[in-house]
């Protein structure tokens, strides 16, 4: 896989670049996936490059202006330093002038790529559209890597395709903790599927010493074991698996839970402790979905205890997934963890030892600049 680090002033200056970005946010206040993207972008300006960075945001069967990139244009403008133009469509004429009039660094916006039906069907058309408005392409956008899109696969048949500065880290650190990990390595799964996370368990059932199950995901256990969980939710068509890993001794589920209304929405005190005590002796970490109900600060004690436990251990920690990074910013204990993923579901795709198709993609990629 190139890389876009791998590039200079030489391969750039004055080359029109198409950059797909993570900028998929509900509003400024998540701005951990822009404040990644801004790497690849500077890294870009700075050897002379004419940048178009693409994206989305939302899930928009049309075009829906809630679901605009406009939101992110003055934080990219802001913590750019510089002008970013903003194009509100996909119209490629106009762009094709815009970009060859530019100036080496400039930098510009195209309007999500969701508005548009080929986006999402991977599209060859569509990506040849996209691919006439530059000389190479760089995905940066790891969270989008495990769907099959056309700016994420169908695109690098068309430009000479790199790897962005943030996805490349991404994948460094996820292969360290899949391939190489130090062990202890212990495993935390939260959040409400056990079906998201079926994969990493069975990826890392050899290397892991222990997997500490919380949040709603830990529900279909807790009813695999024949408890009353009440109205609690739960994956019905996942008990015949929970009840085959309840038989595993690396699989630690809670012994006691707080509730309220037959809900179980946290761990409690007894299995924080026994956790706690896992995560002490670990050297490896992995941590995806909270352990209860942490919207609610009376629900929030479990993921509270495990997030700083993570923190103070001397252990490499990854953690990922919007809800899991979101509590650990709140917290403001960020840069205590090894590293967080922006990815959520290609995060756990790629733990689970699967081939995204954005990474197959630019492996695959040979076009020549």
């Amino acid at each position: 896989m190139r890389t876009l680090s791998s590039l200079t002033t030489k391969h750039l200056s004055g080359k029109s670049c198409l950059l797909r970005s993570s900028l998929n946010i509900a509003n400024l206040r998540e701005d951990f996936r822009l404040a990644e993207a801004l790497a690849s972008i500077r890294f870009l300006s700075k050897k002379g490059a004419i940048t178009l960075v693409v994206g989305h945001r939302g899930r928009p069967k049309s075009v829906v202006q809630k679901d605009s990139l406009r939101l992110v244009l003055p934080y990219l403008r802001k913590h750019l330093k510089q002008r970013v133009h903003f194009f509100d469509r996909l119209d490629i004429p106009t762009i094709t002038k815009k970009l060859r009039k530019a100036k080496p660094g400039s930098i510009f916006l195209l309007e999500n790529l969701r508005f548009h039906k080929g986006e999402y069907t991977n599209s060859d058309v569509f990506a040849k559209h996209l691919a006439s408005l530059a000389h190479l392409y760089i995905n940066d956008a790891f969270p989008v890597s495990h769907r099959e899109q056309s700016s994420v696969v169908a695109i690098t048949r068309h430009l000479p395709s790199f790897a962005g500065l943030q996805l490349t880290d991404e994948v460094s650190h996820l292969s360290r903790v899949t391939h190489h990990p130090k062990k202890p390595l212990v495993v935390i799964l939260g959040g409400a599927k056990i079906s998201d996370k079926l994969g990493v368990i069975h990826n890392f059932e050899r290397s892991a010493s222990s997997f500490l199950i919380g949040g709603a995901t830990a529900n279909v256990f807790l009813k695999a074991r024949g408890l009353d969980i009440g109205n609690s939710l739960y994956e019905k068509d996942m008990l015949p698996t929970a009840k085959k890993l309840i038989q595993s001794k690396k699989v630690f589920i809670p012994q006691d839970v707080i509730t309220e209304r037959q809900m179980f929405l946290d761990i409690g005190p007894f299995t924080i402790q026994d956790y706690l005590d896992k995560i002490a002796h670990a050297k490896t970490i992995i941590w995806s979905g909270p352990l209860g109900c942490f919207e609610r600060q009376y629900f929030r004690a479990g993921s509270t205890a495990i997030a700083k436990a993570i923190a103070r251990s001397k252990a490499f920690s990854i953690a990922g997934g919007g809800e899991t990074t979101e509590f650990i910013f709140e917290l403001g204990l960020q840069k205590r963890f090894g590293f967080l993923s922006t990815g959520g579901g290609a995060m756990l795709a790629f733990l689970a030892g699967k081939k995204l198709p954005g990474l197959v993609a630019l492996e695959r990629s040979k076009l020549k600049l």
